[in-house]
């Protein structure tokens, strides 16, 4: 495979990341700006936020969690060139499932269906890194 379809779900990721992580930004400042909340309410921690405020918040937390272990698996298929078409598939697979996740917490924030969309995602990433694990040490000494 390419570089460029590798790294393809891996910069989605990102840009979803970011993405939150601007919404996040924009809802505090207009949370404050309008007087919702007072700043020295937030200045030690984030109870205090507004729901709304605290939804995309969470959202954006949550693309810091299991997506980490997604960036490594991405950096060591590359390094140790076992991403092919399946890898790319899963790893696109895992980026929708984080894509739903992010859209259903940050609208009906439907707990059921959040936590399916969350637990799809760990599953086929976890079928990444057991495929992976497997093709590095199952694979025939090539050198």
């Amino acid at each position: 495979m390419s570089i460029e379809a590798i790294l393809t779900p891996l910069i989605v990721q990102v840009a979803l990341t970011f993405a939150m992580l601007f919404w996040m930004g924009f809802a505090r400042v207009r949370a404050i700006r309008d007087g919702e909340i007072r700043v020295r309410d937030v200045a030690l921690g984030e109870p205090y936020w507004p729901p709304r405020v605290q939804q995309i918040s969470n959202c954006f937390h949550n693309q810091l969690q299991l997506p980490v272990l997604f960036y490594v698996l991405v950096i060591l298929a590359i390094g140790a060139r076992k991403a092919d078409f399946v890898f790319v598939t899963m790893a696109w697979m895992f980026v929708v499932t984080r894509l739903g996740h992010a859209v259903i917490h940050t609208t009906t924030n439907n707990v059921p269906r959040r936590f399916y969309a969350f637990l799809f995602g760990a599953v086929i990433l976890l079928l990444m890194w057991v495929i992976f694990v497997a093709r590095i040490f199952l694979a025939p000494v090539s050198e």
